[in-house]
């Protein structure tokens, strides 16, 4: 793959270091590939062809190429709170979540993502790390996950909460 311009892509045994303009991401990878960089494209080649190194070379490509994007782009996921009097704040670099306990709860990210409230019921988390921007949002929407029976909570946004009927609601009895 290409790296694009304005990006410094480093190779120190197998460690690959990526620098960008939204940040830098380190990652080791297994012995059994090889990552190289020449004159701005970033290969990875494998040792063998058994069935777990080729998976390995799949995971590895997969892996820069969102490491390159995340210090290019940097990635985003939106969470929606639903419910009455369930609602969100910003409190320094953290959040403050009032979602039906007798406190709120706050929530402070590590360093390299950033949580954001717009109005009182979103949820910003960006980030140039994927998987450290998708733990995050997990993380925040296992606080209140979204009822079955009523839909409140925390959902991903444009998430389908598909709702029980409940007790009225069988047929036929």
């Amino acid at each position: 793959m290409a790296a694009p311009k304005g990006i410094d892509v480093k190779v120190d045994g197998q460690s690959v270091t990526i620098k960008g303009p939204k940040g830098t991401l380190t990652n080791s990878f297994d012995s059994a590939l090889k990552v190289a960089v020449k004159d701005g494209v970033i290969t990875v080649t494998r040792s063998s062809d058994e069935k777990n190194v080729r998976a390995l070379h799949g995971l590895t490509r997969a892996t820069i190429n969102n490491m390159v994007i995340g210090v290019t782009q940097g990635y985003q996921k939106t969470l929606e709170i639903v419910g009455v009097g369930y609602r969100a704040a910003q409190a320094g670099k953290g959040i403050s979540l009032q979602v039906g306990f007798s406190r709120p709860i706050e929530v402070t990210a590590p360093a390299g993502v950033d949580l954001k409230v717009e109005g009182q019921n979103r949820i910003h988390i960006t980030g140039p790390d994927k998987q450290a921007v998708g733990l995050w949002a997990a993380k925040i929407r296992r606080i209140r996950p979204p009822d079955l029976y009523k839909g409140k909570g925390i959902r991903y946004a444009r998430e389908e909460v598909h709702l029980k009927p409940g007790k009225g609601g069988k047929k036929g009895a």
